[in-house]
């Protein structure tokens, strides 16, 4: 018999792999390797990164798929940048990517550790129980080889459960009719998300967006008039989290209440290192 996992253990693990994953998308390594390929352009290179799995979509795909930027910045970017590098290309400076960005922050040693590649061994295992169902971001991602180094092998396996959980979410946020601007305010209110400046400057809105957005929420009784999440908002949000995670209950109950304790503990103190390393930038998660 499967011992029951505990209360939001999957959120847990699935936040601190996110958190790894997340890591490669604030790297210079990132930078140099898609500038390599001819896309130099930060907001390119993310699109192009994240996409490419998908290959050559357009702008209406990436949209669809990442929800919360607005669709003029993600269309200034594709499908350009498949004529500047094709997805297959991308991929490969991915790849290149994620090695270095993962041996600079990691260290040479702990890359090359038991401990990484036991930590690899667990999440392919948790991501074993994913669904490719209405998952798209998660289910390109399936496609692509899972890559022999324990190191890449674990930020492959991380990425499969943080877009699976992603295309998820995505599914609740529509049923809890929040629009991408709503989304982005809401959960930024909750003091975990992105500060607003961080999301005003990577997502493409404007700040009428923004604050025509957060009337909108006070219209539901969801922000109160400092902006702050009300009673009913507090719970809406949490009420978000619980649905996201029966969504992606599998991966973590195929891996089982003992794998997923030891995933959290590796991934903790794999995190904590990155983190130590400079990993991502002060300032981005909070409410100011």
């Amino acid at each position: 018999m499967t011992t029951p996992l505990p209360d939001r253990a999957g959120r847990r693990c699935h936040n601190v792999l996110n958190s790894i994953a997340a890591a490669l998308y604030f790297s210079p390594d990132l930078d140099r390797e898609l500038a390599g390929v001819g896309i130099e352009d930060s907001r390119g290179a993310y699109f192009a990164t994240r996409a490419a799995a998908m290959g050559a979509v357009g702008p209406g795909t990436v949209t669809a798929t990442f929800y919360n930027f607005h669709h003029e910045l993600v269309a200034r970017h594709v499908p350009v940048v498949w004529r500047t590098a094709s997805p297959e290309t991308v991929i490969e400076a991915r790849s290149r990517a994620v090695d270095a960005t993962l041996r600079r922050l990691l260290g040479e040693d702990v890359s090359a550790s038991k401990e990484v590649a036991e930590a690899a061994e667990l999440a392919l295992r948790a991501a074993e129980a994913c669904t490719r169902t209405a998952r798209p971001l998660y289910a390109a991602y399936a496609d692509l080889p899972v890559p022999d180094a324990p190191h890449l092998a674990l930020y492959h396996a991380a990425t499969l459960l943080r877009e699976h959980r992603g295309d998820g979410h995505l599914a609740v946020l529509l049923d809890s009719e929040l629009d991408p601007v709503e989304a982005l305010v809401s959960h930024t209110a909750t003091g975990k998300g992105m500060t607003p400046r961080w999301a005003l400057g990577t997502r493409g809105w404007s700040r009428t967006d923004w604050e025509e957005a957060v009337l909108r929420l006070r219209g539901r009784g969801l922000l109160d008039a400092n902006g702050e999440l009300t009673e009913a908002g507090v719970a809406f949000r949490k009420d978000i989290e619980v649905r996201t995670d029966r969504l992606d209950r599998a991966p973590y109950e195929h891996l089982g209440a003992a794998g997923v304790e030891r995933l959290m503990e590796l991934g903790k103190a794999l995190l904590l290192t990155a983190f130590t390393a400079g990993a991502f930038p002060e300032g981005m998660i909070g409410k100011e």
